[in-house]
């Protein structure tokens, strides 16, 4: 038996199902499969789900019953599961997953679903020894075949390209083998825990796969084995003699540790087994690989595999076949087996590193990274299973050892600071593994074995490891570095930088804040000490291998320093949570002084980016500018930097950082007493913004507490305690979206509270998280309008900087900065130059400065005598500028004379210095002003060199100026000469001269305390307030005088003498200058007051005009002249060339037009209420019931039975289809829209429409369009004539009526005009497709064209009527009316009518107004058909047709006689219709009434009397006789009062009024009158003239009194009863049928969508196609008709049309409007092109979420919803949605 197997299954691939029925067969021991199916199910002991799901599976997540952050269930488990009110949501699987429902390592127990809650285990009975014997005999053979035939069939792809397609091949031959095991898999608990004996028994593999015996076959797959791993560069243990030649022994080919950071530089040993390194592609720079080891496992970890169990080599096979789906799904679907899923956890472990070297070469590594976190996201959630694979397989050992394998392949020199010379590698961020991420399923695995706190402190306790991680971070230290372009833009702007961030987001910082939450106690410090320490050697050895000193080379930038936020997260950590003394951990001063370089000079690369400095490299590096500062990154990367510099500052000189910080910034030549400077570092057209960017950087670096809180249990909120939501709803208040009728839809957003804005608002937080510099004024904008409006502040207010909570003791040495004299100097000198209006300085600095004196101010040492006694020693060099370091002291410390460095040209240098030789000490300075700041860099820098006990002479080499070499000032720079200035000023007097400059007053501040000394008792009233400079000044003044008494004295010294305002001194050309520029912009401001004035003036004009464009030919037919008739034409205005005039035959104007082909009338119901969606498999939605169903069946009965070409005039189509044509109103000269169009043609940015189908956009308003309609020139002489009344008869306007129909309609010479009517004609019939047009039997017969013609204006009528909201109540002319264009319609309509005459025997309109002497002769003869019977044709139809075809413009009296005529019919047919609706016995009491009545004198217009003659004329056909009893009693259950009779009559007729109303207001422009809803018919039948001159009793109306018969009313009726008798003996039913017109329809409406968008969801998500009969991808269903359809399915495509837009033809004649069930969007397909509409389904915070990617539960928008039914039945959807683009058919 096993050759058998074996056999059957190598030889022949045709014979495969044979053999698996066979083994089916065995495996149920001969019985049947199916009942040991079931057997062996019973002995499930189902406690856990295990669901195996694929990519693109719907799941759910919540994080209340989660344990992992992994966790999810699929949907069953979910829904069957108690989850209300949970945080929960659903997610689209991107790699694919499995269940947890049941385990409770991974969820909580209350989360479970029903199913799974009982732990069946215990009730479950022992399985029977016997019926799974066959399966333990059968099974390990089986899968032996399966290893066999994937031995067979891997060849090794030559050349590196994988042979995807032989490997494929393999895998579809097996695909049958491997879903019989997956079957197996789920028939439960007791068939897995056999496959799991099969799978791990090390002897069944041994003696199956040796390859030892006589079996060739065996032999020879077993050698294939051997190849495919020795190819691999594996090597298989017993291979000792390929082993060793392979690799010398593992001792001596790995390096010490220790040696590590010097042997980067000096290559190791290579290795010489991996292929894959030595490709040959070893480009410039590239590095051969650098051997890493901890030890001797690390070779081993690399590159030796041995199999010992089936599921080891099944496992291998796996991943060289690169993890194809079925084998994936088979082996997790076996997790729920606790055994397997130990043994498979480490068969996973022991192939990490194979996996990795798959991966690497794989071509399809993103399928290939999603299927093996499929795999590892099962194993290593788990944190018990994690743990033990840790100790027992050296999890973290491999994991780390593969990911610095895994880099090492992509390494090049740093070129950081020092090119020639740098041993430091880093990633080449250019590389595919970083470019495509491939590395992620190897970090994601890292982070999430790092998320458990056992496996967590192994790593950390682990020197060896640690060491090597670093070494792994430090690879990322310093990539993808920038240098500024000085010369030319950038040729090729490289987008690496978005490799580079998510590969320092990913690789370091994520597994940095996963080892961080593990160190949260003071039981943790010595991990912080190890990760410390190893950080910082780290950092020495890179600043070694950099060659770093002490200055940054120029021009470079890099934002990668993961090693430096390693360092400063684990600080911040050690500080807040562990209690660790921050010195303990901190480097020496040298080391400080290195760390704070390159952090700083990321800051000031920022304020340069910004600056415009940078604009040469491109837009992307304002991309990696904005990105360092985003959301998701700026906790890894802004925020540590920024602490890293808080640190070295509290720990650094004071005087050395401020220093630094001003150099970094190049501003130093700026901080000058002169109002001329010369920067050699900077151009001056970017200083103002980088001294902003200095200033910036220092209040946040000296305001941000972050980090540096002081852990008060009372304070704040614990990150991660509370809930999203609830600090959410804290703080802000939710403005629900702003919902615009035109369609876009405004997101919902959150608003500050008024207390946070009041309380809260941090300008330095802003500054600090803000992507965009824009965003800062935004936010101050919003700041200012709400002071405004709570009353708060009037006027512009500053920045309301807040009072900052205290320090934590570690980092009291930050407030240093701020009682430095270097700091002092500088505040002083900026407060004198903004006094003096030198250039270059804003308010903006101003508020900063401010800000630091007043935090100064704050932060002052407690102990401040008044008299300081000034500190002796080194610190003498600044004692010429301020005595000592406290700010509360050297504010009132007068400064007299500044000798400073200025141009020769500078204003200064004119006059004559002062003597120096005052009596005041400080009058002969020496050396001060920039050459003391700049000196002052040296010395501080000196001073350091002491501290660090370098020799002189290094430190003289150190400080040489670099910056004088680097950058050279521009050659016609004037000399320097040195000038002494007159200052005489303290930083009091200044401050206090600021305020007069402010408020434009002098002697403007007024010390407060004089007035009230209660000011300086209570000291809590200085508080920051909202306001502006001036509140500003008056806060500081005031805090200092209440720190000393010297200052309070020294304010009101000051305040007493009358300060005399500045000395007029010559105006210097800088001063003039803006003064100048004051004057300048005042005109300006004048001037652009005036412009918009005059604009706001021309376009209201041109509103006027624009709106009323078209009234000119609307309101024409209104003027009712006097006697003489005054010709007059209508006059149009062209919008593209401008000019007036009427239309003309040779230059005819057209309307811009949009036709459309359209379905709406079609989906109108007799029902008010809307379809609902179905949502089940019973609910279903059938269209027999909707207005275009009726239709089509009518015509088709009268098509069965009568004359094609008399039924083609008896109905009207476009039902479906029906061309709509409608208008902006904007007018043209036909020949210009001409040459716009060609000017369209050749413009090639043309998108969204297509010029060649016609279409254009309005040239005056851009409304869509894509015909021109020809305006009909005419005088208007005959319009003042029809308001003329005239006593003619009835009879003779019928007479006339004839021959003006008779008249055959020539048609127009060749004129232009005429040409264009011919080509719209065709545009409308192109419009619609040919089976909306072709209705007749033969084929392009004329009656078709005839019939489409008076449909289209029918069309447009009842749309009108649908858009008034179906009655005409309302009356007015409407804003329909206003853009109608249904004049200019008809005549084109009637022009083409008229050369179709109707032969006149045929003519309709004798049968209505002549009596015939031979009634038989009008009846057909057998052989041909008959004509429809005159009571069978639609009476709309009727008008439509005589109006048609009667001479255009047509006489008012002629259009009433025709509705007078046609109300006598239509009249008729309401009563049959009543007859044959109601029962025997009512038709025979009616009977009575009317032969009582009939004598009297108006019988003709008395309805009971017209109903007896009709019912007795009808009952000579058989038409009542069919109906039994019961069908009647179900027909009228009700018996017929006179008034619901006078209802039913009326209602049959109200349909024919209002089309015939509205016809009547186009074409003669009357208005219709408003009423109430049971008075319409009255009121449009007086209208219509219908009424004898109105028409007023008392008693009831009554709708019979309309009537005006033509000829005797009962002979007439007998004459049209007499057509149907006929008809009704052979066919009663049909003649009954055709009888009961239903005209009353409804509003149409979209379909009713249920309030829960997840019950549509789980519906139709899995739903099969009825096309495809498979699960669409992008499944999608109608909102019109309910129909499912595959978007952009292949499967469905008919004709290279995808079943989407092929519906939307069928559907909507072109116009689709769907629901993309997986993204919850609605989208419109509009002929070629569609749009995004958005979504009518929202959260409860009103947003959109599209593509469901947050998953959160969404409910309908009733407005929405609304809002897009209009836009449907308004046809509007190409006004509204400005989004569309072409669908070429694809969706």
């Amino acid at each position: 038996m096993r050759t058998k197997i074996c056999h059957v299954k190598v030889q022949d691939p045709n014979d495969e199902e044979e053999a698996l029925e066979w083994c089916k067969c065995l495996l149920a021991g001969g019985g049947g499969y199916e009942e040991f199916c079931a057997a062996v199910r019973a002995y499930d002991p189902a406690a856990l789900c295990g669901l195996v799901w694929t990519a693109n599976f719907v799941a759910y997540r919540c994080r209340t019953c989660g344990i992992s952050p992994c966790m999810s269930l699929c949907a069953e488990c979910f829904h069957q599961g108690d989850h209300t009110g949970h945080d929960f949501n659903m997610f689209r699987s991107q790699a694919g997953g499995a269940c947890d429902c049941g385990d409770s390592n991974v969820m909580r127990e209350s989360g479970f679903c029903k199913r799974h809650q009982i732990k069946s285990s215990s009730n479950i009975p022992c399985v029977p020894k016997d019926l799974l014997m066959m399966s333990e005999f059968v099974l390990p053979r089986f899968i032996f075949c399966l290893i066999q035939y994937l031995r067979e069939g891997y060849n090794e792809p030559a050349a590196d390209v994988p042979s995807e397609k032989d490997l494929n091949k393999v895998l579809q031959l097996l695909e049958p083998q491997i879903s019989f095991l997956e079957d197996l898999t789920k028939m439960g608990g007791a068939m897995r825990s056999v496959l799991t004996q099969v799978l791990t028994n090390q002897q069944n593999y041994k003696d199956l796969t040796s390859g030892l015996g006589e079996n060739a076959c065996a032999k020879k797959s077993h050698e294939k084995y051997l190849i495919a791993l020795k190819s691999s560069g594996l090597t298989y243990p017993e291979d000792k003699l390929v082993y060793g030649m392979q690799e010398p022994t593992a001792g001596t080919s790995t390096l010490a540790v220790q040696d590590f950071a010097g042997a980067t530089g000096t290559l190791g040993q290579a290795d010489s087994s991996d292929e894959e390194d030595q490709d040959g592609s070893q480009g410039l720079g590239k590095r051969k690989r650098v051997k890493l080891s901890s030890g001797t496992k690390d070779q081993s970890i690399m590159d030796v595999l041995k199999h010992k169990s089936f599921l080891e080599e099944l496992l291998f096979w796996t991943i060289k076949y690169e993890f194809p789906q079925k084998m994936v799904t088979f082996l997790l679907n076996m997790l729920p087996d606790q055994e397997y899923k130990v043994a498979f956890t480490k068969t996973f472990v022991q192939h990490y590193a194979f996996i990795m070297k798959t991966l690497k070469k794989s071509h399809e590594s993103d399928t290939m990274s999603n299927r093996i976190v499929h795999i590892s996201v099962q194993l290593f959630s788990n944190e018990e299973l994690a743990r033990q694979v840790t100790e027992e397989c050296q999890l973290l050992d491999i994991m780390v050892t593969v990911l610095l394998y895994m880099m090492e392949s992509c390494l090049i020199k740093s070129e950081l600071q020092d090119e020639e010379n740098s041993l430091h590698v880093v990633v080449n961020c250019g590389e595919a593994l970083l470019k495509n991420n491939t590395y992620w399923p190897l970090v994601s695995d890292f982070i999430n074995i790092l998320s458990h706190q056992s496996v967590a402190k192994r790593f950390l306790e682990d020197h060896g490891l640690l060491v090597t991680w670093m070494n792994f971070v430090s690879f990322f230290q310093g990539m993808n570095l920038n240098k500024r372009e000085l010369n030319e833009h950038v040729e090729f702007e490289s987008q690496t930088y978005y490799a580079a961030f998510a590969a320092e987001l990913e690789a370091c910082a994520q597994p940095m804040w996963g080892l961080l939450s593990h160190c949260k106690v003071r039981e943790t410090q010595e991990y912080t000490r190890n990760v410390v320490r190893y950080c910082l050697e780290a950092l020495q050895d890179w600043f070694d291998a950099i060659n770093f000193v002490d200055e940054p080379a120029p021009n470079q930038v890099t934002f990668h320093l993961p090693l430096h936020r390693y360092y400063a997260m684990f600080l911040s950590k050690a500080v807040k949570c562990q209690e660790l003394d921050l010195d303990s951990v901190l480097p020496d001063q040298e080391m400080l002084m290195k760390l704070m370089i390159h952090p700083l000079q990321i800051q000031a690369s920022l304020a340069e980016i910004h600056s415009n400095m940078w604009v040469r490299n491109g837009l992307q590096i304002k991309g990696q500018a904005m990105t360092y500062v985003q959301s998701h990154f700026c906790n890894s990367m802004i925020d540590p930097d920024i602490y890293l510099l808080q640190v070295c500052a509290s720990r650094l000189d004071p005087d050395y950082f401020i220093s630094s910080v001003f150099e970094r910034f190049k501003v130093v030549d700026l901080l000058t007493m002169a109002s001329q400077h010369q920067n050699t570092v900077l151009d001056a057209e970017h200083e103002r913004s980088m001294l902003e960017g200095a200033l910036t950087f220092l209040v946040i670096l000296l305001s941000l507490r972050l980090h540096l809180e002081n852990p008060n249990p009372k304070s704040g909120i614990i990150p991660g305690s509370y809930s999203f939501e609830s600090v959410l709803s804290a703080v802000a208040d939710f403005k629900a979206p702003v919902f615009e009728p035109g369609g876009s839809m405004q997101q919902g957003m959150y608003t500050p509270k008024a207390e946070v804005w009041d309380q809260e608002f941090d300008p330095v937080m802003v500054i600090l998280r803000t992507v965009y510099r824009r965003d800062v004024q935004s936010a101050m904008d919003r700041y200012t309008a709400f002071l405004k409006q709570s009353g708060k502040f009037p006027g512009n207010p500053w920045p309301p900087y807040k009072k900052r909570t205290s320090l934590h003791p570690s980092y009291k040495g930050l407030m240093r900065l701020l009682h430095c004299k270097t700091l002092h100097i500088v505040l002083f000198t900026l407060l004198y130059k903004i006094m003096m209006d030198h250039q270059n300085l804003s308010e903006h600095v101003l508020c900063m400065v401010l800000y630091l004196i007043e935090l100064g101010l704050e932060n002052s040492a407690e102990d401040e005598s008044d008299e300081e006694v000034s500190v002796g020693g080194p610190e003498r060099c600044h004692d010429s500028w301020f005595p000592g370091s406290n700010l509360v002291s050297n504010m009132r410390h007068f400064i007299n004379y500044v000798r400073v460095r200025v141009p020769e040209t500078a204003p200064e240098v004119k006059r004559d210095p002062p003597a120096s030789t005052s009596s005041d000490s400080l009058g002969s300075l020496q050396n001060s002003g920039t050459a003391q700041v700049f000196s002052l860099v040296a010395e501080r820098r000196k001073k350091f060199q002491e501290i660090i006990n370098r020799s002189t002479s290094e430190a003289n080499q150190v400080v040489r100026p670099k910056t004088s070499n680097k950058w050279s000032a521009p050659g016609s720079a004037p000399q320097l000469t040195t000038a002494i200035l007159e200052i005489k000023e303290s930083i009091l007097s200044l401050l206090i001269k600021l305020h007069h400059k402010l408020s434009g007053k002098q002697n403007s501040y007024y010390p407060p305390w004089l007035d009230d000394i209660e000011v300086l008792i209570q000291p809590e009233i200085p508080k920051y307030s909202h306001g502006d400079g001036i509140t500003a000044v008056e806060r500081i003044l005031l805090k200092a005088a209440l720190q000393s008494r010297m200052n309070k004295r020294i304010i009101e010294e000051i305040c007493r003498k009358v300060t005399p305002p500045v000395p007029p001194k010559k105006v210097t050309a800088a001063e003039k200058k803006t003064l100048d520029k004051e004057e300048r912009r005042q005109k300006a401001r004048e001037r652009q007051q005036k412009l918009l004035a005059e604009f706001a003036s021309r376009q209201k004009s041109f509103m006027e005009t624009a709106m009323d464009v078209e009234s000119s030919e609307n309101d024409i037919p209104m003027e009712i002249t006097t006697a003489e008739p005054q010709v007059s034409e209508a006059i149009y205005d062209c919008v593209i060339c401008g000019q007036s005039g009427p239309s003309s035959e040779d230059r005819p104007i057209g309307l811009v037009v949009l036709l459309q082909a359209s379905s709406v009338l079609g989906q109108c119901r007799d029902n008010v209420e809307p379809k609902k969606l179905p949502i089940t498999e019973e609910e279903q939605i059938y269209p027999w019931d909707t207005c275009a169903a009726v239709h089509d069946v009518r015509l088709s009965l009268l098509q069965r039975y009568f004359k094609d070409s008399s039924c083609l005039l008896a109905v009207s189509i476009g039902w479906e289809g029906g061309v709509y044509v409608q208008t902006c109103g904007h007018t043209l000269h036909i020949d210009c829209h001409k040459s716009y169009m060609v000017s369209l043609r050749n413009d090639q940015v043309l998108q969204g429409f297509s010029v060649d189908k016609g279409e254009f956009t309005c040239p005056l308003c851009r409304q869509f369009a894509n015909s021109v309609l020809p305006c009909y020139p005419g005088s208007n002489v005959e319009n003042n004539l029809w308001q003329r009344l005239n006593n003619k008869s009835i009879k003779d306007l019928i007479k006339e009526v004839e021959e003006l129909q008779g008249r055959p309609g020539a048609f127009p010479l060749e004129t232009n005009l005429s040409k264009e009517m011919e080509s719209v004609m065709k545009d409308i019939k192109n419009t619609t497709q040919k089976k909306y047009r072709d209705y007749s039997k033969t084929p392009g017969s004329p009656d078709n064209d005839f019939l489409f013609m008076y449909s289209v204006a029918r069309t447009n009528l009842e749309l009108e009527l649908i858009h008034r909201g179906g009655n005409l109540c309302s009356g007015g002319a409407s804003t329909a009316g206003k853009r109608s264009c249904l004049n200019q319609l008809f005549h084109v309509l009637a022009l083409h009518m008229r050369l179709y005459s109707i032969d006149s025997e045929y003519n309709p309109w004798k049968k209505l107004t002549q009596l015939v002497e031979d009634m038989n002769s009008q009846l057909g003869n057998e052989e041909h058909q008959p004509e429809v019977p005159i009571l069978y044709h639609d009476v709309t139809s009727l008008l439509l047709i005589q109006i048609l075809m009667m001479p255009q413009p047509l006489h008012k009296e002629h259009f009433t006689c025709i509705v007078k005529v046609l109300f006598t019919l239509l009249y008729t047919q309401a009563l049959a219709a009543l007859s044959v609706k109601c029962s025997e016995e009512d038709r025979s009491t009616w009977k009575h009434v009317g032969t009582r009545k009939k004598n009297t004198c108006d019988a003709e217009k008395s309805y009971e009397v017209l109903l007896n003659f009709v019912v007795s004329e009808l009952s000579k056909g058989k038409l009542y006789h069919e109906e039994g009893t019961q069908e009647c009693t179900m027909i009228s259950p009700v018996a017929w009062s006179p008034e619901s009779m006078e209802k039913y009559l009326q209602d049959f007729c109200l349909p024919f009024l209002r089309i015939t109303s509205l016809l009547q207001h186009h074409l003669f422009g009357e208005d219709l009158p408003s009423c109430q809803e049971e008075e319409e018919f009255s009121v449009l039948a007086s209208c219509l003239g219908l009424l004898p001159t109105f028409y007023q009793t008392e008693h009831p109306f009554i709708s019979a009194s309309c009537l005006d018969w033509p000829v005797p009313a009962f002979d007439i009726i007998t004459q049209w009863c007499f057509e149907i008798k006929s008809f009704t003996e052979r066919h009663a039913e049909q003649g009954k049928a055709l009888l009961i017109q239903e005209s009353r329809w409804k509003l149409p409406h979209l379909l009713q969508l249920p309030e829960n968008y997840n019950t549509i969801f789980q519906y139709y998500h899995r739903k099969t196609c009825s096309v495809c009969t498979k699960v669409p991808k992008d499944p999608a269903v109608c909102l019109v008709c309910g129909t499912f359809v595959c978007l952009k399915g292949l499967c469905c495509k008919q004709q290279s049309y995808c079943e989407c837009v092929l519906h939307s033809q069928n559907c909507g004649a072109g116009t689709g409007i769907f629901l993309l069930i997986n993204a919850s969007v609605i989208i419109i397909i509009r002929g070629h092109r569609f749009c995004l509409w958005g979504s009518v389904y929202l959260d409860a915070h009103g947003e959109e979420d599209r593509d469901l990617r947050r998953g959160k539960p969404l409910y309908i928008c009733k407005e929405r919803y609304k809002v897009l039914e209009q836009q449907w039945i308004s046809h509007t959807f190409d006004h509204i949605n400005k989004r569309w683009g072409p669908h070429y058919n694809g969706l």
